[in-house]
């Protein structure tokens, strides 16, 4: 869990200073979010083998689960547009 989150911490600070309103450092700049965003997958997948979940089937029905219940609600959203 600590992994996950230093991992999710990194991934964070990219996005405030990138994209948010924080200013990007120099440091930060050669940073490669979709780099980062693979090393919080690595290190979910590893959680789920050791867990013993089984993480296609369980996000194949939250997938279905947000399907029908968010469907319209994303379409109708004007911040989304």
């Amino acid at each position: 869990m600590a992994q996950l989150t230093e991992e999710v911490g990194e991934v964070a600070r990219i996005i405030a200073r990138r994209y948010g309103e924080q200013s990007e450092k120099e440091s930060d700049k050669a940073k490669d979010l979709g780099e980062e965003l693979a090393d919080v997958v690595f290190v979910v997948l590893c959680l789920a083998n050791q867990t013993g979940v089984d993480l296609q089937e369980a996000f194949d029905k939250k997938l279905d689960l947000k399907t029908k219940r968010d469907h319209n609600r994303h379409h109708n959203n004007e911040k989304l547009k």
